[in-house]
């Protein structure tokens, strides 16, 4: 199709609540105005998440941001999402800026810290849209947060900055979409209802005839079109919301291959195993810290950003003792990051950089201790594994540093960080090679390693050895950005949004 002329040079997709589908319809608007010929780059003002991703300059943001990035075909960058708010406990957060760490703060420190950051705010995004056709621009929470629309810059404030039209989504499948969608222009003031040009109800099950009647009523009340029902569909994309109803959903079944990840209190970077997904022989399951473990193939440790914390939990819930016996019989356990340094000796936090607590011993499966420093050293990296040596690659989030004291060897020759290349080590494994930690998250994206590292599993148990046979991860999530653009464009009134996008506001 031939480009229009496009007055708004910036979209907003907001959201009567979280969880209704923000982050994956931006990132299906972000394809689709690429694939129709547009440089279009993504932005959120400020996320809350334990998921981050490093960008090449070895910058920390949010996930959500990488996907529709990636979506928009370019790499990621953090003045994509220049503020990550980081939970370490319930009351206080990592701040981060413009992807450095800046300082942790509680709510009441962050509230009167924010307004000051409104003006940043404005000349970042400013200086993404110059170089930008359109920028899409992704909500948080509800834009009816009436106690905290002061000196806001991500929802309707974040509209006015950018001079945005806002397409408000609603979720059908919890119910009362209706009335989240009314309520929501309710509780807006008359110029912020002036910027809502349309509203989408997203995760819709059933007949669509049926709906339309309360479509045309609910148009009469709030005075703006509904551009379109988008309905329920599962996708493997690293999407917040997504993931996240993926965790309540129990196990991928049917694999001959018994996965558990131990889901930690505060679990970083759990899109560190949607590839594999990818691999059909495997069943996944997440396991609480208070839940029944059984006798699984492979144990995991994931990521997490109160390392002292989990690991104590763990001692606390008697599951450090279950993953010690299910080892002892045959389970091979792998950490990832924070769950790497559960695996040493202990833990040390004397610096209180990251909790409370200054020390805890570990579950002593490896010969390392761990030492947590003031600065977090962030950046992509790439090597090959010490055990089949095949190619892998991941990105490194952490403050603590680690060293070997006893008896292993290092898991992964690296051979690039941050774009340059080193001749260096990282992570560590036992002789047995039972026992695997490293700092790389996103390693079971490399399929070569994962399915020789699967086989090895595979013949421990005497079972036949697989080929191969998952996709590129890479092509894979371009395939799957594909299939979500289609979806979206098939069932959204293009023209009534190209009509928004070339009236701005």
């Amino acid at each position: 199709m031939a480009k229009r002329e496009l007055k708004s040079k910036s979209l907003m997709i907001q959201g009567t609540a979280s969880s209704v589908g923000k982050s994956l319809m931006c990132t299906a608007i972000c394809r689709i105005l690429s694939q129709d010929g547009y440089d279009v780059s993504p932005f959120k003002s400020q996320n809350m998440s334990l998921n981050s991703y490093i960008t090449l300059e070895g910058h920390e943001m949010g996930r959500a941001q990488v996907m529709q990035a990636e979506a928009c075909g370019k790499l990621p960058e953090s003045c994509m999402n220049p503020i990550l708010l980081k939970p370490v406990s319930d009351r206080k957060s990592q701040v981060i800026i413009e992807g450095s760490v800046y300082d942790d703060m509680d709510a009441v420190e962050y509230f009167n810290f924010k307004p000051g950051l409104k003006a940043r705010i404005s000349d970042i995004y400013r200086r993404l849209e110059d170089r930008s056709d359109i920028v899409v621009i992704e909500g948080a929470g509800s834009p009816a947060e009436i106690n905290l629309n002061n000196e806001d810059f991500v929802n309707m404030g974040m509209a006015r900055i950018a001079k945005a039209p806002v397409l408000l989504v609603g979720d059908i499948d919890r119910g009362g979409v209706f009335a989240s969608l009314a309520g929501t222009m309710l509780l807006l003031d008359e110029e912020e209802r002036k910027l809502v040009k349309g509203v989408i109800i997203n995760k819709f099950r059933g007949s669509l005839e049926i709906l339309k009647p309360g479509l045309k009523m609910l148009e009469d009340i709030i005075k703006v079109p509904v551009l379109g029902v988008i309905p329920y569909f599962c996708m493997n994309i690293e999407d917040e919301d997504s993931v996240s109803e993926w965790l309540k959903s129990g196990a991928d079944s049917g694999g001959e291959l018994d996965i558990a990840v131990i889901r930690l209190p505060y679990m970083s970077n759990h899109t560190d195993f949607n590839a594999l997904r990818l691999h059909e022989d495997i069943s996944l399951r997440f396991v609480e810290t208070g839940k029944e473990l059984g006798q699984p193939d492979i144990i995991i440790l994931p990521g997490t950003k109160n390392t002292i914390h989990d690991m104590q939990t763990l001692q606390k819930t008697g599951m450090d003792k279950k993953i010690l016996k299910c080892h002892s019989k045959g389970s091979i356990v792998i950490g990832i990051c924070g769950g790497y340094q559960m695996l040493g000796k202990e833990i040390s936090d004397t610096l209180k950089v990251e909790s409370d607590s200054g020390y805890s011993k570990g579950l002593g499966l490896l010969d390392i201790i761990t030492e947590f420093r003031e600065n977090k050293f962030t950046t992509l990296s790439q090597g090959r594994d010490n055990i089949f040596g095949t190619e892998v690659k991941g990105y490194e989030i952490h403050m603590g540093e680690t060293l070997n004291v006893g008896i292993g060897e290092s898991f992964i020759s690296v051979s690039e960080r941050g774009g340059k290349n080193v001749s260096g080590q990282d992570g560590m494994m036992n002789k047995d090679h039972t026992v695997f930690g490293t700092y790389f998250h996103g390693i079971f994206d490399s399929s070569e390693f994962t399915r020789s590292f699967l086989n090895m599993v595979r013949k421990r148990k005497g079972l036949d050895l697989l080929e191969n046979s998952a996709p590129d991860y890479w092509k894979y999530k371009e395939e799957q950005y594909d299939k979500l653009a289609e979806i979206v464009r098939s069932n959204i009134d293009m023209n009534k949004l190209y009509e928004i996008l070339e009236k701005g506001i």
